[in-house]
């Protein structure tokens, strides 16, 4: 699905109004509190507040969600381009627990991009600044444009 807007021709205008198209229609981060801190071209920090109903059995939050939050870095890097781009593989290293009423923040940026593939590398860390979570991205770009409109030869 894609959205018709005027699309800006500078780059980080281009991700600011990407990021803002996915946001709409990003019912999963909503619904988890995610918010965007920033895009730009193959960038994103995205943070969530961990709340009481994230945690699992040890008091710490879940897995799942802390890859959900550099999940959703990581796709609206990739995207900031206008062009439809999805995971084709990712890994995660949880190497310190998120804990109840701490924000954490997932910055995600690009390492490679060339053809239809990319490397993204995404840190979550924890107000304090402390390094939760690694997590790696690769990406694989499909058919079509986040806005509509966008001719692929300027892309």
């Amino acid at each position: 699905m894609t959205d018709k807007h005027a699309i800006p021709t500078d780059p980080q205008a281009l991700a600011e109004a990407v990021a803002a198209a996915m946001w709409s229609r990003d019912r999963a981060a909503q619904a988890l509190g995610m918010r965007i801190e920033a895009v730009g071209p193959g960038t994103a920090t995205l943070s969530m507040k961990v709340r009481g109903d994230m945690v699992n059995g040890h008091h710490i939050c879940h897995g799942g969600l802390i890859f959900s939050l550099a999940d959703t870095a990581f796709a609206y890097a990739c995207n900031a381009y206008n062009r439809n781009t999805v995971a084709s593989g990712c890994n995660i290293d949880f190497v310190a627990p998120g804990k109840e009423g701490d924000t954490l923040t997932a910055e995600a940026v690009e390492r490679s991009a060339s053809g239809r593939t990319g490397v993204y590398d995404i840190t979550v860390r924890d107000s304090a600044g402390k390094t939760v979570a690694l997590f790696r991205g690769k990406s694989y770009r499909i058919a079509g444009e986040v806005i509509a409109g966008l001719d692929a030869e300027k892309a």
